[in-house]
């Protein structure tokens, strides 16, 4: 490991010379999610790359009290890239950091080495975590409002001077950036759109989702108009998720593929999806973090309500993708709960806590659920043994403080942290009084 960080360290260096980089952005997230960081120049690279940077945690959401305050944000070089968007005179870079400790310890609030300790289990169990999430959000005219781009729907070709310019951007700003897409398109909503990522191992995918978004943001206000990954900005249409399809390789083999498996899906990929299942109730606080989270997961809107699984059918929980033959490396689930406004590091991380808790306790999976969930009635529902997600961040937090899961994927650091955010931001919103009470009971109270 020291030789690869010596080349990436070489690399760097070599890299910022060749190309007139004067500015390095030190990237790190706290614990909601939120990108921070800070800039040094070229002259102070290497030092940078030795010894890290100390800065005042204490002012970050979740990190430290003032008493232990001295964070070190260490650069980690393999994830250097130059930001196309910026003039290429005195050019500007990032990295992302890990965040240590003065004494040079991983710090325990650094959402980043979350991500890594749970992936440091799945490596112990044999295996590699590999993720790839669908990022919807929507383009609107400005951040003061939700005026649309555009009216189209599902896969429209809308015009090119609408939104589908600021999409074709952002798809040819991530390739620049090295960061594989997919494809994108239209969502169902106006004004809606989809780039999806290639799968990755989680913890690259997590660096990627939070630079797509800060591209996603860019290309937008180069084009005059703002992106939004807010969970449900717009009464009356759809909100933005993130399905997640996920998968665990042994090496180079796909250990949820099973040729003779229902939907070619082998014992430890149902036991891993049945871990989801019974743990999704716990865990939605995190992949759900926001008030405005539980708008978007209502009924009608195709997205999750209910824990149900299946192939295919876009109102369970968990969806199995259609296999193609030959392709045993694509066989997956898709986990359809989160949306785009969540942490990423700790989003992957009690998504994978909670699929591995499934194959060690070997836990049974229901019988797939084909029929539309939302059109059963709730005693049938009862009668198929179908739970449901939290309703409210307030229902998410009181399951999430009583998960030991929870608090032993992120850690009492992070887990104490984050549950006192939640509690607080459920406490403001539900003292503020909003324009539906206004509009509702004003004239009549």
């Amino acid at each position: 490991m020291t030789k690869e960080r010596d080349e990436a360290k070489e690399y760097v260096l070599r890299t910022v010379r060749e190309n007139d980089v004067k500015f390095i952005r030190f990237w790190f997230t706290d614990i909601l999610g939120t990108l921070k960081g800070f800039a040094f120049t070229s002259q102070e690279l290497e030092t940078a790359l030795e010894q890290g940077a100390g800065f005042d945690g204490s002012s970050i959401e979740g990190f430290a009290r003032i008493d232990e305050s001295d964070m070190v944000a260490m650069p980690d070089p393999t994830t250097f890239c130059i930001l196309p968007w910026r003039p290429k005179q005195n050019a500007v870079a990032r990295m992302f950091c890990d965040v240590l400790t003065p004494d040079g310890k991983p710090f325990e609030g650094d959402p980043r080495y979350v991500l890594k300790r749970n992936l440091e289990r799945a490596a112990r169990m044999g295996y590699t975590f590999y993720v790839g999430p669908e990022l919807e959000f929507f383009y609107f005219k400005n951040s003061e409002g939700t005026e649309l781009l555009d009216h189209g729907g599902y896969f429209d070709q809308t015009p090119p001077e609408t939104a589908s310019e600021l999409r074709r951007d952002a798809v040819l700003t991530l390739e620049a950036m090295g960061i594989p897409v997919e494809y994108s398109h239209h969502e169902v909503a106006p004004s809606q759109h989809e780039i999806s990522l290639r799968y990755s191992d989680a913890l690259t995918m997590a660096d990627n989702v939070m630079t797509y978004r800060v591209v996603i943001k860019e290309t937008a206000a180069k084009h005059g108009c703002y992106a939004s990954f807010m969970p449900k900005p717009v009464f009356g249409i759809n909100g933005s998720g993130m399905h997640v399809h996920q998968s665990l390789f042994r090496g180079n083999k796909n250990a949820f593929f099973d040729a003779d498996g229902q939907y070619h899906l082998s014992k430890l990929a149902r036991s891993y999806t049945a871990g989801l299942m019974r743990h999704a109730p716990e865990i939605t606080a995190v992949t759900n973090q926001w008030v405005n989270s539980y708008k978007r997961l209502v009924p009608g809107y195709e997205a999750p309500v209910y824990i149900s699984w299946a192939s295919i059918n876009r109102s369970d929980l968990i969806r199995v993708p259609a296999f193609k033959e030959g392709r045993e490396s694509s066989v997956r689930i898709e986990y359809r709960a989160p949306d785009p406004a969540c942490n990423p590091y700790l989003t992957f991380s009690v998504m994978l806590a909670a699929g591995l808790e499934g194959i060690e306790k070997s836990y049974p999976v229901p019988d797939p659920v084909q029929d539309n969930v939302y059109e059963m009635t709730e005693k049938e529902r009862a009668r198929r043994g179908i739970g449901t997600l939290p309703g409210s961040l307030s229902e998410a937090i009181l399951l999430a403080e009583k998960s030991e899961l929870v608090r032993k994927t992120l850690g009492d650091h992070v887990f104490n942290s984050f549950i006192q955010n939640k509690k607080m931001e459920w406490d403001q919103y539900r003292a503020y009084v909003t324009d539906y009470e206004l509009k509702r009971y004003l004239p009549i109270l």
